[in-house]
């Protein structure tokens, strides 16, 4: 994040202080009392958790100037929000809400041109999930959204598809400590002669070797594109879990096909 230097009425956010837990629960409480100073000093107290949010998103913007006031409007939203009596860590209630703004943000100003249509769809599919993780702290299945919607499963897959934000061929899509892998480094060059069949079968009878959590890991992570946060959250484990256990397939994969 040094290479992207972001300054708040002209002070580095490097400099700005972060607030211990005691400093936060006093100043929400004076929040509440109607301290109106409380909710500045919340707001600079917290900037470093959203500068550690947008990091993730670096290599999706040339500048993250703008990116860093839309996290901060998340952030702004998280405070004037937050309910001390629930006992949750304020970053732990924060996170999603910066998190989202910034996503929304990205689908907004995505340079794919979407019909108006397949983004109403989207954005209503979007809204009814976000219902119903409130109410019932899981994602709902496509089935559900597309029930809701009164559409076809294919239909909600395509519009949500369709807000996603594009992928650089240059993004890094596994590090185990040695050489990058980089997402054009998976793209098969049509005009080689590429049809050793063999090695494919050799291949296939490997994955077929793991178990089904890690055949699905590697499956959405280099078929269907996902990040490893998508898919921590789609199996309600920690992206440190997804993390190990794709290290784990991929280096059972190499063992096999010595």
């Amino acid at each position: 994040m040094a290479r992207h230097k972001v300054e708040i009425s002209g002070v580095n956010t490097a400099d700005i202080k972060v607030l211990t837990n005691e400093e936060m629960h006093e100043l929400f409480v004076k929040l509440k009392e109607g301290d109106i100073f409380a909710r500045e000093d919340l707001i600079k107290g917290n900037l470093k958790l959203v500068l550690s949010i947008l990091k993730r998103f670096h290599y999706r913007v040339e500048n993250l100037d703008d990116l860093f006031q839309v996290g901060c409007i998340g952030l702004v939203k998280a405070i004037d929000n937050f309910d001390l009596t629930h006992e949750v860590k304020f970053s732990t209630y924060a996170v999603p809400m910066i998190l989202g703004e910034v996503k929304r943000y990205l689908r907004d100003n995505n340079s794919i041109r979407i019909s108006r249509s397949l983004k109403d769809l989207a954005y209503r599919a979007l809204k009814i999930q976000e219902e119903y993780q409130n109410k019932y702290n899981k994602d709902p299945d496509i089935e559900y959204l597309a029930k809701e919607l009164d559409t076809t499963t294919f239909e909600v897959i395509t519009a949500l598809d369709s807000m996603k934000e594009p992928v650089s061929m240059f993004e890094p899509i596994y590090n185990d400590g040695g050489d990058t892998i980089y997402l054009y480094d998976q793209i098969e060059d049509k005009k080689a002669n590429n049809k050793d069949i063999d090695f494919k079968m050799a291949i296939a009878s490997a994955i077929d070797e793991l178990n089904d959590r890690e055949q699905f890991i590697l499956d959405q992570r280099f078929i269907v594109g996902k990040t490893q946060m998508e898919i921590a959250q789609e199996l309600d484990i920690s992206q440190a879990q997804v993390s190990r256990l794709e290290k784990s397939a991929i280096n059972n994969l190499k063992r096999m096909l010595k």
